[in-house]
């Protein structure tokens, strides 16, 4: 579970390192101060999967386990 978490981790922070590396519409982003709002949101998106996830695998762990009781 924990190699699984790991792993989804660097992934998304080797996509992140990917996207940061690519110019262009990002220099007018960073220029107006807009960048900040994008990355805010992303970032802010992304908690909430995370967070979600976290409550959804804590639910289903204690479903199991009543599962397991009654057998």
């Amino acid at each position: 579970m924990i190699k699984r978490r790991l792993s989804s981790i660097l992934v998304f922070l080797t996509f992140f390192s990917a996207l940061q590396a690519q110019t262009g519409d990002t220099d007018f982003m960073r220029s107006t101060g807009k960048i900040y709002v994008v990355v805010a949101v992303i970032l802010a998106i992304f908690a909430g999967l995370v967070l979600f996830l976290i409550y959804l695998d804590r639910k289903l762990t204690k479903l199991e386990n009543q599962i397991k009781d009654n057998d």
